[in-house]
Parts: structure tokens; sequence; C-alpha cells
């Protein structure tokens, strides 16, 4: 009697669980030009406040998307451009960007130390835990859990991400994990982690 009620139920969660389209690649480099023009060809931005999308996890590129879809995430630019694409859309495109290659960048040495000691020790004093931990020992990042890949990523859409978390203009980070980080930071660990971040291969 009890396994009659267990099972309807059952499936009634898993009917109601989110499902993500499967990305294609190709399908996504055919529906990526309006992208090209800010995040480049090959998702190598050549300005240093637009991300770098080659190589990221393709679960949280779609995550993104939607996020700037439904108004999770706010940003003038992005959320006009993805308020007409559909779930497919989304994985067609994140499909696509994790597929390229990320164009390697360099940190700067004078705050290479301080960038260094935030990435891999966090700052146990004001309670900053250790970006590594996350993001991995060369900055590939989680992506089954969806935590981003950072290494190689522009050092000043790093450190504005950083301050955005920290200000709660942006909050579409789980369990408030990067406020709650980015909060505890000064400007200079925020512009020395952002740069090693630049260097980490």
């Amino acid at each position: 009697m009890i396994l009659n009620k267990i099972i309807p139920v059952t499936l009634v969660l898993l009917l109601a669980a989110p499902v993500q389209a499967a990305g294609n690649a190709a399908a996504g480099e055919g529906k990526a030009g309006v992208c090209f023009g800010c995040h480049g060809p090959n998702g190598n931005s050549l300005n240093p406040v637009w991300p770098k999308l080659a190589g990221q996890g393709e679960g949280y590129l779609a995550k993104q998307l939607a996020d700037f879809k439904s108004g999770v995430r706010k940003d003038p630019i992005m959320s006009g451009q993805a308020a007409a694409l559909s779930a497919q859309d989304m994985a067609d495109l994140a499909a696509y960007f994790s597929k390229q290659k990320i164009s390697p960048a360099s940190a700067d040495k004078a705050k290479l130390t301080l960038g260094q000691n935030v990435y891999r020790g966090g700052n146990k004093d004001k309670g900053v835990a250790a970006c590594i931990a996350c993001h991995g020992p060369t900055g590939a990042g989680n992506p089954a859990a969806k935590y981003p890949a950072l290494g190689s990523q522009q050092a000043d859409y790093v450190a504005k991400s950083l301050k955005d978390f920290r200000s709660g203009a942006r909050s579409n980070d789980p369990n408030k994990m990067m406020r709650d980080i980015a909060a505890r930071m000064s400007d200079n660990e925020i512009e020395a982690v952002a740069s090693y971040i630049a260097g980490l291969h």
C-alpha cells in the first residue's frame, strides 16, 4: 500500500525536475554570430572587461544565459541578448564556446605574491576561503558543480565580477558562496587574485 503511494509521488517529482537541453556545438556556431562582436569568434574577447567564453564549462555557460534571460543576473547588454534565446539556443551556444580553446594571458608580477596567496590559501584572518577549493589548481573549475573555469580569464572582468558579488550587484551565486567570500575581500586582494587568475594555465 505504501509502495503504491511512493511510486506516483516519485514519478511526479522526476517529471517536474528541470531537464537541460543537450547542446549541439555545430548548431551553436551558427547561432553565435551576434556573440562574436564582444566575445570574439572563438570566444576570446579582446576587451578586458568582457569575459572570454572559450573553454568555459558548458553547464556554467548555459546557466549564465538562463540567468540573464530570467533577470536573476542583470546586465543591460546581456539581458537583451538572452531575451529571445530558447533553452536549446542556450545549450547550443554553451556547447560551441565550451569546445573553443582559451587564449593564454599573464599575471602582473607586482601582484603575483598576494594573488597567489589568496587564490591558494585564502585569508584565514578574514574568513576568505581559498579559490583553489572550487576552481582548482590551474583554474579549470568544476564543470559538474557548474563552478566556472577561471584560468586565463580577463583580469579586469574577474575583478569586476568579484566587486559586483561584494556589492550585491551580482547575486546569481548558489547559496551566496561568492557574495560571502567577496564581502570579506579588500580591493587589493581582488585586484591581485584577478591578476593571478589571468596567469593560470
